[in-house]
């Protein structure tokens, strides 16, 4: 007998491979990794939505004070001052009053629970965004910028 055939005898149950343990192991291991990836997947939808948000805050504030730029004289004069609770203005007879509904009512719709103020100190004008972000944990956000026109 030669010694590749005594060996094969001694040990008649020798095993090669995997083991069933080891293929646990590394399924576990694997589906740990897994969740883990789809914990970074949602983490990151909710990080983009909320600069998406921002986004919509920066581009609306914006808007709004290029409508004020066009309109100077009545900016100046106090047509676009805007509290937060306000709301829609009854009157559309002024332009200035069309362009605060027209901007209060992009607001509502692009931002959830989406509100806005402008307040007016000479010639410096002060624009705030305010929407409300529950996905990202955290109730209120508002986005402000002051310019003068």
């Amino acid at each position: 007998m030669s010694v590749a055939a005594t060996r094969a005898c001694a040990h008649p149950r020798r095993h090669r491979g995997f083991t069933l343990i080891e293929m646990l192991v590394a399924v576990l291991v694997l589906s740990i990794g897994l969740l883990g990836l789809a914990g970074l997947q949602a983490t990151g939808i909710r990080n983009n939505h909320s600069a998406y948000m921002r986004t919509q805050a920066t581009f609306l504030a914006i808007d709004i004070l290029d409508r004020m730029r066009a309109n100077r004289d009545a900016a100046i004069g106090g047509d676009y001052d805007q509290a937060l609770t306000d709301g829609l203005r009854s009157s559309t007879a002024k332009l200035a009053d069309a362009d605060v509904n027209a901007w209060l009512s992009e607001l509502a719709q692009k931002l959830p629970s989406g509100d806005g103020s402008i307040a007016r100190n000479g010639s410096i004008f002060t624009v705030t965004v305010q929407w409300n972000d529950k996905r990202n944990d955290q109730d209120l956000l508002s986005f402000s910028t002051n310019t003068e026109i």
